[in-house]
């Protein structure tokens, strides 16, 4: 009998005794996650009073923090395993319900907790693509993979291409596509981890990044997908009471309704008519023209490099000679001095900085604060000009682009299949994706309502106030990392315009409660939500490399022999690497969280979704159009990316113009648009000009595509 076929009949006694078992085991798990769910409320409540009573905000900080992953730490003690089936795809006994939760926490990573609202907040309309994008990936999952790739029933997305296409060459490009895919992600989630822990105990972000680190690990090293899985559980009650209790406290402050769907198109009305009014504000006008200034004499600067930088030099050695001569303050020394080490010591660098610097002016010279209206749906005017009504295809081009990749790649990625292994049957395993689904909409559907509420308390709050009544917590978070928040007082006018505030979209949900208002203990719950997002994907991240690298490359290609003890010890090394070495490139900052997952996505989509799919439903793809497919798919949305991404383009030294690297003006984040189609272009041509036949592939394509047997 070979390792995926059918495991035959059960008597009706023996389907009694299993149906009991599962339905105990249901029980106890409704027992477990309910009194968590308890004391969890109850924790919560106990901060709130200790605030009152005057608990201070790091304390307060550091409890959420300590509590949350020691219960995550002790979740993956008591799930610690050596059983291969157990580390790898958890017994293969996780109800639907229960997956489909974990399988949620596993996908609702920084990004779409962190991130998403924020980016919807700064980009309204347009941000769209990723709500539709993601969900609608889930869709995919459930119609064209999951229950088929149960079917299959081994452990991890490079077993089936190993299976389907022939043995170690298929496998391998499958590993490494796995692997790079999965460390993308990875990057970008344990970020995340670092934000939240150097905002709620205060440490440098650097060192944050692997104190949170410790919180990863603890929990998939010892007990692999079993401690994950009961972990990710714990983690989505979290997520789920960190996100709705701030949105419904804020729409409730707003508007006295505390269902944020429902008003948000009255505050959207009310943030379209502050847009009007900054747009005719004066005070905004001269934010505007400070920017266009500064602008101008970066371009004067560029246009002859060596004379400019002398003269930026000469003056600012005579300011800090001046202030030495008169004895100036110490404070204004430091200052000066400080100015004369921030000039740039060579023309290079001279003109990278002042470059990135325009660009920077260009972008903030641009009307509310270069955001686009929130009920704009794309840039440009389809009935306009030439220009508007190229603008608006170009925005719309992208658009659609986003969302094509977020929908394959979303069906694409190694960590969420892999989930669909764990479940006791191919109809569980179907559920799953429905409450997998479910859960995930729960959070999406307040994300709009969220964007749109603290937009509106920005407008109406922040825009307007002195600057020497500035909140405390722009400062925290600007301590945190810069690039998160920023005001200036570009006009000298002592009051805040919506010009001079630079808000990173990273922050707008983790500094949703203080923008509100709210009591520190529910900025606190945020972090902790904020957290175990970050937590639980990158648990699962991890894992999936380590797996993969154990399992197919080890035990499946390097040596058949090992012993499962063996390869669930070498899983565990090679998670601890793995992690260090994406810690160590996450403290680099190497791009925003949104880019850096939407990148895995489209890498996932190009590498991955054309050859799963047809792998499972055309028997006629052959194993060379499939590893030529997935290799051609990879290398178009890697070279896209290279050549029109700005941190990647410095970091492989690419020289040649922007603007003619780009095809059709599609955005680097939608690069896969481009590798799907080339993929699957080539595994049918391939597949139909050199044709292979496989009774053992035949087979494996028959037995997949019959999910409803168990």
């Amino acid at each position: 009998m070979s390792a995926w076929s059918d495991p035959g009949r059960m008597d009706a006694q023996g389907m009694a005794q299993v149906r009991r078992a599962d339905d105990d085991f249901r029980r106890r798990l409704h027992r477990v996650y309910g009194a968590f769910a308890a004391v969890f409320a109850g924790f919560v409540l106990l901060l709130a009073v200790l605030e009152q009573l005057g608990m201070g905000r790091g304390a307060l900080g550091l409890s959420f923090l300590l509590a949350t992953v020691a219960v995550y730490a002790g979740i993956g003690i008591l799930s610690r395993t050596n059983d291969p089936v157990e580390y790898y795809v958890a017994g293969r006994r996780v109800p639907a319900f229960y997956n489909g939760m974990a399988a949620s926490a596993d996908f609702m990573s920084a990004a779409s907790f962190i991130s998403l609202a924020g980016t919807l907040y700064l980009t309204g309309y347009a941000g769209l693509a990723f709500v539709l994008g993601w969900t609608g990936g889930f869709c995919l999952v459930g119609l064209l993979l999951a229950p088929y790739l149960r079917r299959f029933g081994q452990y991890t997305l490079p077993d089936f291409f190993g299976a389907r296409f022939g043995g170690n060459l298929a496998r391998g490009v499958a590993l490494t596509i796995t692997i790079l895919v999965s460390f993308v992600y990875v990057v970008a989630q344990i970020y995340g981890v670092g934000l939240i822990t150097s905002r709620l105990s205060g440490i440098p972000f650097e060192i944050g990044i692997f104190v949170g680190l410790g919180g990863v690990l603890v929990c998939s090293f010892l007990g692999g997908m079993r401690a994950v899985t009961w972990t990710q559980v714990a983690q989505y009650i979290v997520m789920l009471a960190a996100f709705l209790i701030p949105v419904v406290w804020l729409s409730v402050k707003q508007t006295g309704v505390p269902l944020p769907p429902l008003v948000v198109g009255q505050q959207l009305k009310q943030v379209s008519a502050a847009e009007q009014r900054l747009l005719a504000d004066p005070a905004e006008q001269a934010v505007v023209d400070h920017f266009l200034a500064e602008a101008q004499a970066l371009r004067l600067k560029l246009q002859d490099v060596p004379r400019a930088l002398q003269e930026e030099r000469t003056r600012a050695l005579a300011q800090v000679r001046a202030l030495e001569a008169r004895q100036a303050p110490v404070a204004e020394l430091q200052a000066a001095e400080k100015a004369l080490a921030a000039v740039p010591r060579s023309e290079v660098a001279a003109r990278e900085a002042w470059t990135r610097a325009l660009a920077d002016a260009l972008e903030r010279a641009q009307p509310l604060a270069g955001m686009p209206r929130h009920t704009q749906q794309f840039e440009g005017d389809p009935l306009g000009d030439a220009a508007a009504r190229e603008a608006f295809d170009h925005s719309r081009r992208n658009f659609l682009a986003l969302v094509f990749c977020l929908m394959l790649g979303t069906a694409a990625l190694p960590h969420i299949l892999v989930r669909y292994y764990t479940t006791p049957t191919v109809s569980e395993a179907r559920r799953s994706v429905s409450w997998t689904l479910f859960f995930v909409l729960l959070l999406y559907f307040s994300m709009p309502a969220l964007a749109v509420l603290v937009k509106h308390e920005i407008f109406s709050a922040l825009v307007g106030m002195p600057f020497d009544r500035l909140p405390h917590w722009i400062a925290a978070w600007s301590r945190v990392d810069p690039g998160l928040i920023a005001i200036a007082d570009v006009n000298r006018d002592g009051i805040v315009q919506l010009g001079e505030i630079r808000l990173g979209g990273d922050v707008v949900v983790l500094a949703t409660p203080e923008i509100a208002g709210l009591p520190y203990v529910v900025s606190g719950l945020v972090a902790a939500g904020g957290m175990a997002a970050a937590l639980s994907t990158a648990d699962g991240l991890l894992l999936t490399i380590a797996n993969a690298l154990s399992h197919d490359g080890y035990h499946k290609i390097v040596d058949p022999r090992a012993t499962g003890s063996r390869r669930v010890l070498l899983s565990k090394i090679l998670l601890l690497v793995v992690a260090v070495l994406a810690a160590m490139v996450a403290a680099q900052k190497p791009g925003d969280i949104v880019f850096l997952v939407s990148a895995a996505f489209s890498l996932a989509a190009a590498g991955f979704f054309p050859a799963l799919v047809l792998g499972i439903f055309w028997r006629r793809a052959s194993p060379s159009a499939a590893i030529l497919g997935m290799l051609v798919g990879l290398g178009v949305t890697c070279y896209y990316m290279i050549t029109t991404h700005p941190w990647l383009r410095e970091l492989f030294g690419v020289t040649a113009p922007l603007a003619s690297a780009r095809w059709w003006g599609i955005e680097p984040i939608s690069a896969g648009v481009f590798g799907v189609p080339a993929g699957l272009a080539v595994i049918v041509l391939v597949s139909l000009v050199w044709p292979e036949r496989s009774p053992h592939a035949h087979a494996l394509v028959t037995m997949v595509q019959n999910p409803t047997r168990r």
